[in-house]
C-alpha cells in the first residue's frame, strides 16, 4: 500500500549568517536573528546611520521598513525549505513565482515512483466514501505505472545503458501518475519574495493544499525570522480552514 499525506512535512535548511563589518558596526538593540541584522544592516548603510539615532530595536527598525515599504533591504535575508508531503499539482503552482525564487525537484525521469507516496486532496480528507473512491484510482494508476516500466524495459532492451533504459522507461510510464503523486521540492528564496509568496497563497482565494503549505511555511518563518513576517495574522476562514492575510502589502 502507497503512502498517503494529510499534512506537508516542512524543515528549514538555510538561514543567512551576518558577519558585521568592525569598521561601520552598528548600535544594536533588542534580540535579532542573523537574517534581521543583514536587513537593518543594509537599511541603515543608505543613510549611514549605524549610530541608531532614534533608538530603535532591530524589530522595531524593520517593522517601521514594512510601514514605509522599503522592502528591498528584506532581499538580503535567504531562506532555504525542504517541502515533502506535497503534489505535483502543488508544485505546479508554486514555481509560477520566479522573481527572487530557486527551486530543485525530485525528478520522475529518474527516480523510481513505484514505491511513490500521494497527497490526499484537502476537500476528501475526512469524508470515506470520497476517499475510498479516490485511494482506489490512485491504487490503480500505480499499478499500471509498475506494468508499463517493466513493459517499456523489455521494449528498450536494445539500449546497452541500463540505467539510461530506465530514465527512457519510466519517463514515458509516469504519464499514468496522478497530479496528487507526492514530491520533494527544495525552496530558496528571499524574505521579500517569501512574503509576496505567502500573501498570494495563504489567502482564502488559494487552492487549499498550496494554501495550507503558504500557511505552514509562515508559521516556519515566522518563529526563523520574526520581524519580517509578523504583520501576518492566520486565522480561521468561513470555510472553517486556516487562512493568513498580511498587514503591510506588497513591501
Amino acid at each position: 500500500m502507497p503512502e498517503f499525506f494529510t499534512e506537508p512535512r516542512l524543515t528549514l535548511l538555510s538561514r543567512p549568517q551576518f558577519l558585521e563589518p568592525e569598521h561601520l558596526g552598528v548600535a544594536w538593540l533588542g534580540e535579532a536573528t542573523d537574517g534581521e541584522k543583514l536587513a537593518e544592516f543594509a537599511g541603515r548603510l543608505c543613510y549611514m546611520s549605524q549610530r541608531n539615532p532614534a533608538g530603535r530595536s532591530t524589530r522595531e527598525y524593520l517593522e517601521n521598513i514594512k510601514k514605509q515599504g522599503h522592502g528591498s533591504v528584506l532581499e538580503h535575508a535567504n531562506y532555504a525549505i525542504l517541502f515533502e508531503g506535497v503534489s505535483r499539482s502543488l508544485t505546479h503552482e508554486l514555481v509560477r513565482h520566479r522573481a527572487g525564487f530557486a527551486y530543485s525537484q525530485l525528478s520522475q525521469r529518474y527516480v523510481d515512483e513505484s514505491q511513490a507516496a500521494f497527497v490526499v486532496p484537502p476537500a476528501m480528507v475526512g469524508d470515506a466514501p470520497l476517499e475510498t473512491a479516490w485511494r482506489a484510482q490512485i491504487e490503480s494508476a500505480q499499478a499500471a505505472y509498475v506494468h508499463l516500466v517493466d513493459e517499456l524495459m523489455q521494449r528498450y532492451g536494445w539500449v546497452a545503458d541500463k540505467v539510461h533504459r530506465r530514465k527512457m522507461a519510466r519517463e514515458a510510464a509516469r504519464g499514468v501518475l496522478p497530479n496528487s503523486t507526492e514530491t520533494k521540492i527544495v525552496v530558496t528564496a528571499n524574505a521579500r519574495a517569501w512574503r509576496t509568496m505567502l500573501e498570494l497563497r495563504s489567502s482564502e482565494a488559494a487552492e487549499l493544499e498550496i494554501r495550507r503549505m503558504a500557511v505552514a511555511a509562515l508559521r516556519l518563518l515566522r518563529v526563523e525570522a520574526p520581524a519580517f513576517f509578523s504583520d501576518f495574522e492566520i486565522y480561521s476562514a468561513e470555510d472553517r480552514r486556516e487562512a493568513a492575510r498580511i498587514g503591510f502589502h506588497k513591501v
